[in-house]
């Protein structure tokens, strides 16, 4: 089928997306429910109790927990992309969305994605210049450096974001309009096109080099130079107090880049892939606050503070 360049989303015949979700919970919607809504509510607590934490402690106002707060910006814009959508599927077994909101949301979770991709690295650029260059750690990562960091990574975003933008909206979608999944993603949206995809396809390899192989490739040296540094420590009290610096930052990578491996590298069955796009999309940004609220001394302290601090004024008020 013939299409000119010029065609946009208004043009298709489809205007409205049935996304199916989770079809095999067997009477187990409203308990489903109740535990996506449970996690939903903690994810946002856990990822706004971060923000709010640094924010007031002046001991935390350094790089690594100005980039946390970050992450944790990011995990909020995640969760809140994927999961009140979802909700809506599981409670009455399926959802249709308009065409135009099915791609809002892929464009915001890509947004959300890249920019957790982007952050991590970021983070670990921070742990490779605190540990492997501590001399100098204060002059190269300053304020400044940390505001154009985070400054370009959000210009990425948006250049990305609306590359793939102009790419999609000349897409055509002529019918099936039923997505087998919980959210509106890539793969999914382009076996509906009737569209030739083939630019799609290649801007997203572009795009995956660039948002994904290339940061994890800079995570993966600047954790080689911080291993060989940590093991040149003499003792071996330093050597754990040093690694735990960035042992929170390593597992949030290890389960975000794991997850993201297994389902876009593996080729797996539906159901393990809406499992495992399951645990990165709600579990992950569940997990990453818990993680670096319980693996850090200094966050742990300043909670104890705010919530004393919070008493306090409270108990003021009522005498």
């Amino acid at each position: 089928m013939a299409h000119t360049g010029l065609k946009s989303e208004f043009s298709s015949k489809v205007t409205e997306i049935l996304l199916l979700g989770f079809q095999d919970l067997k009477g187990l919607n409203v308990s489903f429910f109740l535990l996506l809504l449970l996690i939903y509510c903690v994810t946002i607590c856990g990822n706004l109790l971060i923000i709010v934490v640094v924010s007031s402690s002046r001991s935390l106002h350094s790089p690594m927990y100005f980039f946390l707060t970050q992450l944790s910006f990011s995990d909020i814009l995640l969760s809140t992309t994927i999961v009140p959508n979802m909700l809506h599927t599981v409670l009455y077994e399926g959802s249709s969305v308009s065409l135009i909101g099915c791609f809002a949301q892929f464009y915001f979770f890509s947004a959300a994605e890249a920019l957790e991709c982007l952050l991590l690295t970021v983070m670990s650029y921070d742990r490779y210049q605190a540990i492997c260059n501590p001399l100098h750690y204060a002059s190269v990562m300053d304020l400044t450096c940390c505001l154009r960091a985070i400054v370009l990574c959000w210009l990425v975003i948006f250049f990305t974001v609306l590359m793939i933008f102009l790419t999609v909206r000349q897409l055509d979608f002529c019918g099936p309009n039923v997505i087998d999944h919980f959210f509106c993603d890539l793969e999914p949206l382009l076996e509906l096109s009737c569209s030739d995809t083939f630019i799609m396809k290649l801007e997203t390899l572009f795009l995956v080099i660039f948002l994904a192989i290339c940061p994890v490739t800079v995570i993966i040296v600047s954790y080689v130079y911080i291993i060989f540094t940590i093991l040149k420590i003499p003792s071996v009290t330093g050597r754990q107090k040093t690694f735990s610096t960035c042992s929170a930052h390593l597992t949030v990578v290890s389960l975000f880049y794991g997850s993201l491996i297994t389902i876009y590298v593996f080729p797996r069955k539906q159901n393990a892939k809406t499992i495992l796009s399951l645990f990165y999309t709600v579990v992950t940004p569940l997990l990453n606050p818990i993680i670096y609220s319980l693996s850090n001394t200094d966050i742990k302290r300043a909670l104890k503070k705010l919530l004393k601090n919070i008493f306090a004024c409270e108990l003021n008020k009522t005498l």
